[in-house]
């Protein structure tokens, strides 16, 4: 496999082994004592082993991190600060899913700042608020092809007195250079295969429904969910695929790279979910899909049907519909969201209100209120399509 890299939204090195390429990443910014972020499960593996052996040719001083929660809060934030701090560490690498890239993130981004993180979400200009000279340098490596978090602006960081999952957003947070390499993916378990996959469609498709003029976000979006088709179920059936595991990941990063134009009802329904209930975010998403695709058909079906071209698929609505329960059902996604969860006695007004409070509401092609939303919990849970 050839090493390639670009740069657009960011530094991209892509291929196999670049990760051997991690200290080289360091001293291209000039960072001395870096922050290595990554979860608990992630930092006992030999793949975390095997990459700190080879830093520490260069590197005599790493400080570490990963005392969070598969769904980060303010309060593992506000931690990994201190231990940044207290360190005297100039920069950041984000190591992981896309848990450890928002908090190694969000980390890099608080380390300097004097108001609190909830100061800082992702309403209107609030991000011009924080002091971007104290904002310091990033390094994303990403072991899952799913969130793209590693091309995005944000963080995802749940709010523990409020229960609610908070975007917090820079543009300086987007890191500096990022390193895919496939190799890091190859021991992903099929059911995370699928999740994050599907968690990477939902962002390639919302971007591209999501209204308004961006034709630079809707052409990524449309390659983005190619590489998807071609490869996910791929990687699904043989783990050790590199080339359909290079394909998520690039399709991973045009996703994240692409929703700064928007998304949608399928993200609105999904971070409640995934804030009260710690549903695995990808998995929410993939669940939520079709039934915000038939909800949403009015407004979206000449787009659809630009997507069926693209990835040629017969040019309708249902066709599409049709690949995605499809896809869902042989991946192994369960296709209501009581499956996965307890839905006796949750409180629909609650998340309904949570949903419609969440920034991706504004970017669905259809409006949105309490009463719909509540309407697409309900339809999720029964099962029953538009």
């Amino acid at each position: 496999m050839k090493k390639i890299n670009w740069n657009y939204p960011t530094t991209i090195w892509l291929g196999e082994n670049r990760i051997q390429e991690l200290n080289i990443a360091c001293q291209n910014l000039n960072i001395k004592r870096p922050l290595f972020v990554t979860d608990k499960d992630l930092f006992e593996l030999n793949i975390v082993k095997d990459v700190l052996k080879n830093l520490s040719k260069t590197y005599k001083d790493i400080n570490f991190f990963s005392n969070f929660t598969g769904n980060p809060t303010g309060d593992n934030v506000e931690e990994g600060v201190k231990t940044y701090n207290s360190n005297n560490c100039d920069g950041v690498i984000a190591f992981g899913g896309g848990s450890g890239i928002d908090v190694g993130k969000a980390i890099a981004f608080m380390c300097g700042q004097t108001r609190p993180i909830w100061d800082f979400e992702d309403i209107g200009d609030y991000w011009t608020r924080a002091d971007h000279n104290k904002i310091s340098p990033i390094i994303a490596v990403p072991t899952t092809a799913g969130t793209g978090s590693e091309t995005g602006r944000a963080s995802a960081i749940i709010n523990k007195k409020t229960g609610i999952k908070k975007i917090i957003f820079h543009p300086k947070i987007l890191p500096s250079i990022v390193i895919l390499d496939p190799v890091l993916t190859l021991d992903l378990s099929p059911r995370l295969t699928a999740a994050t996959g599907m968690d990477a469609l939902a962002h390639n498709l919302e971007a591209f429904c999501a209204p308004g003029y961006h034709p630079m976000a809707d052409g990524i979006a449309l390659e983005g969910m190619r590489l998807i088709k071609k490869s996910l179920k791929k990687a699904f059936k043989n783990g050790k695929d590199l080339d359909a595991r290079s394909d998520l990941l690039t399709a991973a990063s045009m996703g994240s790279t692409a929703f700064q134009k928007g998304l949608g009802a399928i993200h609105s329904l999904s971070h409640p979910i995934n804030a009260q209930f710690n549903v695995h975010h990808g998995l929410s998403n993939a669940i939520f899909m079709p039934y915000v695709l038939t909800f949403n058909k009015t407004e979206i079906e000449s787009k659809i049907v630009s997507i069926c071209d693209y990835l040629n698929l017969d040019k309708n609505f249902n066709s599409f519909l049709n690949w995605i329960l499809e896809l869902r059902k042989d991946l192994g996604i369960p296709h209501k969201l009581a499956d996965v969860m307890d839905c006796e006695n949750i409180d629909l007004n609650m998340l309904s209100i949570m949903a419609y409070e969440d920034p991706s509401t504004a970017g669905n092609p259809k409006n949105l209120n309490k009463e719909n939303l509540r309407l697409l919990y309900e339809h999720s849970i029964s099962g029953d399509l538009f």
